[in-house]
C-alpha cells in the first residue's frame, strides 16, 4: 500500500484512541494518543524522513509504543489493533466524538439504542425527539446535542491557542535544528494574529534564496532576506486584510503581492512589514488587528491604538486556591505570582453556592482573610494579596453573599455558573442586576462560552456592556484558553461605551497563572490599550480605585 500523508496518520491515530476509549481502555493512554495526533498536525519535515531517522520519539507526546503505532499507520494505512477495534462499531459512529462533552458511554448508547451511525443521523434523532425518551439519554442531552452540532461544523480542524503554541514552538526548534542555514524562523498564520482558535500552522524562514519544502503538515515558507517582510505579511494574513491592503495599494498606484510592494516594475518595499506599510503611508498594523475590519482606514488616519503588552500588567486578579477548587495554597499562588514580577495577587475562590467547586463558607472566608493578612504583613509592603471572591450570580441577579460579607472583600467578581438556559431577556436582566450591585467590581466570563465545547448564554451583550459602563464594573477578558471570554469582537464596542477591562487568568494552579498571556493576546486583538485595563494599574492606583468604589457603594 502507498504511504499516506501525515494528516491522515493523525486522523487514524485519533480514531484508534476514540475506539479504545469506547472499549474502556486506560484514559491516560488515550490522552497520550490524542496528544500525539495533535503533534502530527504540525510537523516541520516530511514524516518519512522522521521515521527513517528514528526521530519519532523527539516529537512531543510520542514515546516508543506510540512511535511503533504511527510507523505502522504510515506504512500500511492501518494497524492490527485498529482493525480489531473497528469490528465493534461502524466507522460513522466515530463522527460523534466531535460533539463537545458527549461521553463514550453516551455515544455507545446512541448507537445501540437508536442505531445512530453518523452526525447526520444524530441530528435527525434529536430533531425527531427520539433521544429524549431513552433511559440514560434524556431531554437535556437532546437539547445540548442540537446546540453543539454547530460547534462541530465550525471547529473540526482547530486547536486552542495554548495547544497550538506548544506545537508551533516545537516546530520552530525542529526547523532550526534541521536547517542551520536558516538565519531566521518566525511563526505566521492565524496564531501570529492572536486568533482564539488555530488551524493554519505556518512558519516563515529566511535563507540565502527562496525555495520550498513539501510533504509536511506545517506550511513552511522559505524566502530570502530581501523578501522576508513580504513573505511574512502574506503568510500571516488574514485573507480579508490582504485583499483590502492590495486594493488600498492599487488605489495609490502600487501593486502588492507575495513578492513585495511594486510601482510598475520597480520593487519599492519587501524586506520588512514596516517598510511596506510605511511606503503606503499607513501606520504599522499589528498582526492581531489584521482581520479586514477597519484597521486600514484607521492606519491611514494614524489612529490605531497602542495595544497592551504583557509587561503592562502589574498584577493578577481572579484566581483560585485549595480553599475551593484550585490545586495550590494561597501562599504558593501568591509567591508564584510575585516571582513572575507582579505587584499583587487577587485571590477569588468560589462562593458558597458553588458546592461542585468547594465554595467558601463564612468561616472559610474568615480563615482565608486571616491568612492573607499574615502573608501581607510578612511581605513588608513589597507585595500585596488582595482579598476577592468569585460570587455566583443567582437566578434573580443577587450575589451569593449578603452585602455585609461582600464588604469584607477588596474586590468581587460576579459570575454565572448556573441556569445557563434562561431566555435571553431573563439572562440579560439577571446579569445587569448583578452589575448594578455596588459591591461588584468585575463581571466574570460574561457569555459563559467554552471554545469548541459550548456556545455562550443567550445574552444581549450590548445591553450588558452599557450596564458595565454605567456602573464602572470591569469587563473580564478571561484568559483561560478554553474561554477567552469576552470575545475580542466585542472589545471595541466596550471601549466606545467607556468600559474598562480586567485580564484574568482564571488560574486553578501555578502553571495556569501564565494564561495571562492569552488574555493579553485577546485584548490586543480587540484593540485594547493598557490605560483601559484594571490590572495594568500599579498597586497604589488600583487600591485607590477600589477604595473609591467602596466609598460610593
Amino acid at each position: 500500500m502507498a504511504k499516506i500523508n501525515p494528516r491522515t496518520v493523525a486522523s487514524l491515530l485519533k480514531e484508534y484512541a476514540q475506539r479504545a476509549f469506547m472499549r474502556g481502555d486506560n484514559p491516560y493512554r488515550i490522552k497520550a494518543y490524542l496528544r500525539a495526533a495533535d503533534s502530527l498536525t504540525a510537523l516541520s519535515q516530511p514524516l518519512d524522513r522522521i521515521i527513517a531517522a528514528g526521530a519519532l520519539t523527539k516529537i512531543p507526546g510520542i514515546g516508543d509504543a506510540i512511535a511503533d503505532i504511527v510507523t505502522k499507520l504510515y506504512q500500511t494505512g492501518t494497524h492490527p489493533s485498529l482493525e480489531k477495534l473497528r469490528e465493534d462499531v461502524p466507522a460513522g459512529v466515530m463522527e460523534l466524538f466531535a460533539i463537545p462533552g458527549l461521553r463514550p458511554d453516551k455515544i455507545l448508547k446512541l448507537h445501540q439504542a437508536l442505531g445512530v451511525n453518523s452526525l447526520a443521523e444524530l441530528e435527525a434523532a434529536a430533531r425527531e425527539d427520539r433521544i429524549r425518551p431513552v433511559k440514560g439519554l434524556g431531554a437535556a442531552l437532546q437539547t445540548k446535542l442540537l446546540q453543539n452540532l454547530a460547534i462541530v461544523r465550525s471547529g473540526e480542524t482547530q486547536l486552542h491557542l495554548h495547544k497550538a503554541a506548544a506545537l508551533l514552538h516545537h516546530a520552530v526548534i525542529s526547523v532550526k535544528q534541521q536547517h542551520p542555514e536558516f538565519s531566521r524562523v518566525e511563526i505566521a498564520g492565524d496564531f501570529r494574529r492572536g486568533c482564539e482558535l488555530v488551524s493554519d500552522f505556518a512558519l516563515v524562514a529566511q535563507a540565502r534564496k527562496s525555495t520550498g519544502i513539501e510533504d509536511t503538515t506545517l506550511r513552511l515558507v522559505v524566502t530570502d532576506r530581501k523578501h522576508f517582510g513580504a513573505s511574512l505579511l502574506e503568510a500571516t494574513g488574514s485573507a480579508d486584510h490582504l485583499e483590502q491592503l492590495k486594493t488600498f495599494a492599487a488605489d495609490k498606484g502600487f501593486t502588492l503581492n507575495a513578492d513585495g510592494l511594486h510601482r510598475g516594475r520597480k520593487l519599492i518595499a519587501s524586506a520588512t512589514e514596516e517598510e511596506i506599510y510605511q511606503a503606503l503611508d499607513l501606520q504599522f498594523i499589528e498582526p492581531e488587528l489584521r482581520e479586514g475590519r477597519d484597521e486600514i482606514e484607521q492606519a491611514a488616519k494614524q489612529k490605531l491604538p497602542a495595544l497592551i503588552r504583557d509587561e503592562d500588567l502589574h498584577g493578577i486578579l481572579r484566581s483560585h486556591t485549595t480553599a475551593s477548587d484550585g490545586t495550590e495554597t494561597l501562599e504558593a499562588m501568591a509567591e508564584a505570582t510575585r516571582r513572575r514580577g507582579f505587584e499583587y495577587y487577587g485571590v477569588a475562590d468560589h462562593s458558597q453556592s458553588a458546592h461542585y467547586a468547594g465554595g467558601l463558607s463564612l468561616q472559610e472566608i474568615a480563615e482565608q482573610h486571616r491568612e492573607a493578612d499574615r502573608l501581607n504583613k510578612a511581605s513588608n509592603g513589597k507585595f500585596r494579596i488582595l482579598k476577592g471572591i468569585e460570587a455566583d450570580i443567582l437566578a434573580d441577579g443577587s450575589l451569593d453573599y449578603p452585602n455585609d460579607i461582600l464588604e469584607t472583600f477588596d474586590f468581587v467578581v460576579a459570575s454565572v455558573h448556573s441556569r445557563f438556559k434562561l431566555p435571553k431577556k431573563e439572562q440579560t436582566e439577571r446579569i445587569i442586576e448583578a452589575i448594578g450591585n455596588p459591591r461588584t467590581t468585575i463581571i466574570g466570563h460574561m457569555t459563559g462560552r467554552q471554545l469548541l465545547r459550548r456556545p455562550g448564554y443567550d445574552l444581549d451583550v450590548d445591553k450588558v456592556l452599557k450596564a458595565c459602563a454605567k456602573h464602572g464594573v470591569a469587563v473580564e477578558i478571561n484568559a483561560h484558553p478554553w474561554r477567552l471570554d469576552l470575545d475580542w469582537r466585542w472589545h471595541q464596542k466596550a471601549l466606545d461605551l467607556g468600559c474598562i477591562f480586567s485580564i484574568n487568568p482564571d488560574a486553578h494552579s501555578i502553571r495556569e497563572l501564565d494564561h495571562m498571556h492569552w488574555g493579553v493576546e485577546m485584548a490586543r486583538k480587540g484593540g485594547v490599550p493598557a490605560k483601559r485595563v484594571l490590572n495594568a494599574m500599579r498597586l497604589t492606583a488600583l487600591l485607590a480605585h477600589l477604595a473609591r468604589r467602596s466609598q460610593t457603594a
